[in-house]
């Protein structure tokens, strides 16, 4: 049994995640992995074990995008993915760029929703699966330059008005280390020259490795890492030497506003094709997600925005906008076929993408910039993440052996005791330990939210004020 301490009151809480069925979209140019998603549910069984920062969770295939295809026209993406790190049944995929011809990585992505499903069948959780395909979702490959010579110019609020306002702002990014590299997007958060983008894009160069970010004129400069928040799946570059280049943010929109239905722009490199736009709606909110790197890395976890705008290995860390050209998440992983990533080439979109939403992305990135360290709400509890209860279970003691409920810690203030099962926290659903984790991370430090609990078959409810823990480690 797995059990996870929720909101990781301590460094010894991080769990090694258990591998589950989802790939990362990063394009790998050197073997790499990548982490994964999560939905959020109503009753239904447990999502397959996904281990949060304090307790094993299911990992998955990362989905990087490997190196852009030697001979396809642009436009042409690649295969599945390699084998996901957990369940065969339905692999995952995180996007990532498209990298050049290094030593290619294993996907980094393994997400909770893969757990989920792997696990709980068709749960409150596992609700994406029932998306149907009837989405047109349309893909361009383009260039960055906007319109050009014989295209007409097209109305601002047209997708191609937004494509061209949006495109000199989104990056590719290209990470390096001495023994695997990857490719990934990324885009302008601030006029400082701070860039925004998965955690899992830029890990393998993050100690000693190199990053290039490259614009959409063709422009490239060394950045290098602000800061890395691995259990949110969100890091901070700064660009070295961008001298008087004029950096244009792109506008953030609120993601607590966006509604099931609304339409939504992705912009990045999949499979290395810089600059691919494509287009689709918001399909769902609120899907649990958790993911890890294939290689029993720190797991992260999300309460993602889910689209089927076409999103594949490479485009990892793009932008996801709305109508209105603002963003309204980070695009970080996607589910993938059954099968697919067994011995094939990388995952590709199937229509069901996920994105951290940028309210969530953004405050991680200022935590970032100002302290250089993540801040991460928790209850001070270990739940299990694997098993049969409708809920999440407060286990017995943690996998250290210690209280699985923290003395004088959120959960123990409100009354909370092992063997107690979560059914909903906040206005959320809790059919498991890892969409807990989801819902948890979506605080901040101090929030006061109500909780539903079992205890003998007896129904109880409590008010916890959260409380943090500084950094991955």
């Amino acid at each position: 049994m797995s059990t996870e301490k929720e909101g990781l009151a301590q460094p010894e809480e991080r769990p090694t995640p258990a591998p589950a069925a989802v790939t990362p979209e990063e394009s790998p140019a050197a073997p790499a992995t990548a982490p994964i998603p999560v939905p959020p549910a109503a009753p239904g069984p447990p999502p397959a074990p996904v281990a949060p920062p304090t307790a094993p969770i299911p990992t998955v295939t990362g989905a990087e995008a490997p190196p852009a295809p030697a001979g396809p026209p642009p436009g042409a993406f690649g295969g599945p993915v390699g084998p996901p790190a957990g369940p065969p049944d339905v692999p995952w995929t995180a996007f990532g760029g498209a990298p050049p011809p290094k030593k290619r990585r294993t996907g980094l992505i393994a997400a909770v929703i893969a757990a989920t499903l792997l696990a709980g069948g068709v749960g409150g959780g596992v609700g994406y699966l029932v998306a149907d395909g009837d989405s047109a979702t349309t893909s361009t490959a383009a260039s960055g330059a906007g319109t050009g010579e014989g295209t007409s110019a097209r109305p601002p609020e047209s997708v191609a008005g937004i494509a061209e306002a949006a495109l000199p702002s989104v990056v590719t990014i290209e990470a390096q280390s001495s023994t695997e590299g990857g490719t990934g997007t990324g885009f302008v958060y601030d006029e400082q020259g701070h860039i925004l983008t998965n955690n899992h894009v830029v890990a393998s160069a993050a100690d000693g490795g190199t990053l290039t970010v490259t614009f959409s004129d063709g422009t490239s400069y060394e950045a290098e890492v602000v800061g890395r928040a691995e259990g949110y799946d969100v890091a901070v570059l700064r660009l070295l030497d961008a001298g008087d280049r004029d950096l244009v943010p792109l506008p953030v929109g609120d993601s607590d506003a966006v509604a099931v239905g609304d339409a939504t722009i992705a912009i990045g490199a999949p499979f290395g094709l810089s600059g691919t736009v494509t287009t689709g709606i918001v399909s769902a909110k609120n899907r649990p997600v958790a993911s890890s790197d294939g290689q029993g890395g720190s797991a992260s976890y999300m309460s993602a925005l889910q689209t089927d705008a076409s999103i594949n290995p490479g485009n990892s860390g793009g932008p996801l906008l709305n109508g209105d050209g603002e963003v309204i998440g980070v695009n970080s992983a996607i589910q993938s076929t059954p099968g697919s990533g067994m011995g094939q080439s990388q995952a590709g979109s199937i229509g069901l993408g996920f994105a951290i939403p940028i309210n969530q992305a953004q405050r991680v990135a200022q935590d970032l910039i100002d302290n250089g360290q993540p801040v991460y709400a928790i209850i001070g509890a270990s739940v299990e993440t694997r098993g049969d209860t409708l809920g999440a279970k407060i286990s017995d003691a943690d996998a250290a052996g210690t209280d699985a409920v923290t003395p004088g810690g959120p959960a123990a203030e409100a009354g909370l005791q092992p063997g107690d099962v979560i059914t909903r926290f906040g206005d959320r659903v809790i059919d498991s330990g890892p969409t807990l984790i989801s819902e948890i991370w979506a605080y901040e430090p101090g929030d006061t939210v109500p909780v539903t609990y079992q205890r003998g078959g007896q129904e109880h409810t409590a008010d916890i004020v959260l409380g943090e823990r500084v950094g991955d480690a």
